[in-house]
């Protein structure tokens, strides 16, 4: 597979305060087309991996290559013009700016762009082109996220990291969060999940990764950890309550 990846994560330390690692040895693989699953126990460093991927942590150790070109260390700035883009669990859209004006903030690096970048998102959420002039503060929860994909998505990236996109949204409202994200994924743009409805994000996903500690515990398809007893028991059983 090593030829076809279009993301590799080689055995990564990384975390917030000096000397103390939450990511310990994590290493990921993301094929160009694919849809990859994080999940895993609270602070088993599944966001953490997101955001040292995206330049918003250090790493202390290891490397990141996007298309074989080394990009540890690099600003998210440099990594969004490069083609990564990346959704946030919190704080994901400007709440007193339109859909319109939003979108348009998710392409300042290539501003010509923004009409064809603009058809393309409202062809594929076409409630945003119908509300394209309403605040996003005024949003529900579901569209706020469809709207915070939308934004990553003006710049045409090859990649985009999703982190938690179904968090404290209703069942319904998570349902269409991951039709959303499978048809992102069916345009062409390889995704990584990182996502605390593990069953829901195993059933979609080409692959997964579930994460304990900092490092990785299991590693197979979706469809495999979906049904593998141990996952299920030391994993999916605990994070299925909680959802």
């Amino acid at each position: 597979m090593s030829d076809d990846l279009i993301i590799n994560v080689d055995n990564v330390r990384a975390g917030y305060v000096p000397g103390v690692d939450i990511l310990n040895g994590c290493s990921l693989e993301l094929g160009h087309g694919e849809l990859v699953g994080i999940i895993g126990p609270n602070g088993a460093g599944k966001s953490t991996l997101l955001k040292a991927l995206f330049g918003l942590l250090d790493i202390r150790e290891g490397s990141v290559t996007y298309k074989g070109e080394e990009i540890t260390g690099m600003t998210a700035h440099e990594l969004v013009s490069r083609g990564i883009g990346y959704v946030p669990q919190n704080n994901n859209v400007f709440p007193s700016l339109t859909i319109a004006e939003n979108l348009e903030m998710g392409v300042f690096l290539k501003p010509k762009s923004y009409k064809e970048r603009l058809g393309f998102v409202t062809d594929m959420f076409p409630r945003l082109g119908e509300r394209i002039g309403q605040r996003a503060g005024s949003l529900s929860g579901g569209e706020r996220q469809m709207l915070a994909m939308s934004r990553a998505l003006m710049m045409d990236p090859g990649v985009l990291l999703l982190d938690e996109p179904s968090a404290g949204l209703s069942p319904l409202l998570q349902d269409q969060v991951f039709v959303n994200t499978k048809k992102i994924n069916q345009a062409g743009v390889a995704v990584v999940m990182v996502e605390q409805n593990a069953a829901r994000c195993l059933q979609i996903c080409d692959r997964g990764y579930v994460l304990d500690q900092g490092t990785n515990a299991y590693t197979d398809t979706g469809r495999n950890l979906l049904t593998d007893p141990k996952v299920i028991e030391l994993y999916l059983g605990t994070l299925a309550q909680q959802n």
